[in-house]
């Protein structure tokens, strides 16, 4: 008989919670049965800053996810952003010295664990050990096992965190009567849903523009190759909005939406746009022309930020498929041209796979929660072969969390 599980994926952002539920069956088969949602008021730049507030908006949209879905989740895997977030390239090593230097799986045990065993800062825990494949006498090769060598080595793209900051996050679920299955970052959760395998291979970036963070990956020979966080998203864009016409904020946040392109045109110049938009008498109206700027000002510079922070790697020969954007900014009208020009590569924004059916989901701003779903399939997959295999894979990379 198939088995089912109802998974949860929770995305705790800046400015709302989204939970989508989805049945599983033996990892074969998903099935979106639910999905809550709340607006999030205890958080900054993807951070909590207010536990007991971004509580309570989480476990109204967990029970609004459970009722929509007419079932409790039983398995959570719960994204995970921050300008506390960083990144590393860290390899292990170890010498061949069995018979025939004939490489075997206790070598390679040998040197993940050497990868992994790089001590970090107090406060500091590790998120993620990602491979990025093993060097054996110092030539890459996929499967080093049953290979003649001397000298053997192991990369690994490691991303830690915060360890309080963690915590608080698993506290929230935790609130809730759940335990968390896995934690993903953000920009891995987006990456793997909206990047197919063959732009992996060749070469492409993901990157996420959210509310209040910017999170990005980037993919080569199918492998992770960096991953990171710009404090800089959406809201950045309203403040300055804010700033330079002399706006409240829920103001220019609604003229963000309505009005603002990342491009300035000619047309610009000779166009006015109502501040309010909802034909009142008194409503005051402002240029095109400086809305405009001042969204391009801040998008140009969140994009050279991100060019400074990949340096070389971010070239046309190094990223065939150039750059995908997703995350709700992505939507602002000619964002894709800013970013061609900017980063001088391809630049395209993210559409969803046509297994997400539903018209809202579609949106850019749900890539992250969905490609938990699509993490969970595969964890799922994994666990039908070995029932203990996701616990083992959240111990390994959460050592020393809970000590």
């Amino acid at each position: 008989m198939s088995r089912s599980k109802i998974v949860g994926a929770i995305e705790i952002g800046t400015s709302k919670v989204v939970v989508l539920v989805a049945e599983m069956a033996d990892g074969r088969s998903m099935n979106i049965i639910g999905r809550g949602q709340s607006t999030n008021i205890g958080m900054k730049k993807g951070e909590i800053v207010d536990l007991s507030s971004v509580s309570d908006c989480t476990h109204a949209a967990i029970m609004a996810a459970e009722k929509s879905a007419g079932n409790q989740i039983q398995h959570v895997y719960l994204s995970f952003s921050g300008s506390h977030l960083r990144g590393f390239r860290h390899a292990g090593a170890t010498a061949i010295t069995g018979s025939g230097n004939v490489v075997t799986a206790t070598d390679v045990q040998r040197a993940v664990e050497n990868a992994k065993s790089k001590v970090l800062d107090p406060g500091q825990v590790y998120i993620h050990h990602i491979r990025n494949g093993f060097v054996l006498d110092g030539h890459p090769v996929e499967s080093p096992v049953s290979r003649q060598g001397s000298h053997l080595e192991v990369q690994y793209w490691h991303v830690t965190a915060d360890e309080k900051k963690v915590k608080d996050h698993i506290m929230v679920v935790n609130g809730f009567g759940l335990d968390v299955n896995d934690i993903v970052i953000s920009c891995l959760a987006s990456g793997s849903l909206l990047a197919t395998e063959a732009e992996k291979k060749q070469g492409v970036l993901v990157v996420d523009i959210g509310k209040g963070t910017t999170d990005y990956v980037l993919y080569r020979g199918r492998r992770v190759v960096q991953t990171g966080v710009i404090p800089v998203g959406g809201d950045h864009v309203t403040n300055d909005l804010s700033l330079g016409l002399r706006v409240k904020s829920k103001l220019a946040e609604n003229l963000k939406l309505r009005a603002a392109r990342a491009m300035v045109q000619k047309e610009d110049r000779n166009e006015k746009v109502p501040l309010v938009g909802d034909l009142s008498i008194g409503d005051s109206f402002h240029s095109q022309l400086s809305i405009n700027k001042i969204t391009h000002a801040r998008l140009e510079e969140l994009f050279i930020i991100l060019k400074n922070r990949l340096g070389s790697l971010l070239t046309r020969q190094n990223l065939p498929c150039g750059v995908i954007l997703t995350g709700g900014v992505s939507k602002t009208p000619l964002i894709g041209d800013l970013a061609e020009v900017t980063l001088d590569v391809p630049v395209v924004v993210g559409q969803s796979p046509d297994w997400v059916r539903h018209s809202e989901l579609r949106e850019p701003e749900y890539a992250t929660v969905l490609g938990l779903l699509y993490n969970a399939l595969y964890d799922q997959k994994e666990e039908a072969v070995n029932p203990k295999a996701g616990q083992r894979k959240w111990l390994s990379k959460m050592t020393g969390l809970f000590n």
